[in-house]
């Protein structure tokens, strides 16, 4: 499925993309928190296989020519008793960040969410990643405030 122009948006096969899914998800900790010791393998790879039979097309590796260069991973779920998308991952490679492709990735959620009929979305993010907060502040998202002891921060954002 193609729908971000020269990048292409292809379905996660666990087993096939095992080895670049845990690599892009290890070095998203490691982006977000400075470090991957609370990454645990086993227990992301269980959870992505659950949630890719409830939401395959939420769950996508981001090609552009012949190489990988990000993840995007979305879910719907209720929330203070509505139903709202979820933004779980956005993930590029450090080489492809700050050169307009996360934006792309957007595009992808955007309609994804448009799709399961929800026009409202929530992302937590690192209040230590200053990078993210910038720009899911420029694609206008708002702060809800600070969760998990402070460590991240509820956004929003409307389609």
């Amino acid at each position: 499925m193609n729908r971000g122009g020269e990048l292409i948006f292809e379905n996660i096969d666990v087993k096939q993309h095992c080895n670049d899914i845990v690599e892009f998800r290890k070095d998203s900790f490691a982006a977000s928190f400075g470090n991957t010791s609370s990454f645990v393998k086993d227990e992301y790879l269980h959870w992505l296989k659950n949630k890719i039979n409830e939401f395959p097309n939420g769950f996508v590796l981001v090609r552009e020519h012949d190489k990988y260069i990000g993840q995007v991973e979305l879910t719907i779920r209720e929330y203070q008793n509505r139903t709202i998308g979820y933004i779980n991952l956005y993930y590029l490679i450090p080489e492809m960040r700050g050169k307009g492709n996360s934006i792309k990735l957007h595009r992808y959620a955007e309609q994804f969410f448009k799709d399961n009929k929800v026009n409202e979305y929530h992302l937590r993010v690192s209040s230590s990643n200053k990078a993210a907060l910038n720009f899911y502040h420029k694609i206008g998202m708002e702060e809800l405030g600070p969760e998990v002891d402070g460590k991240v921060i509820r956004m929003k954002g409307y389609i």
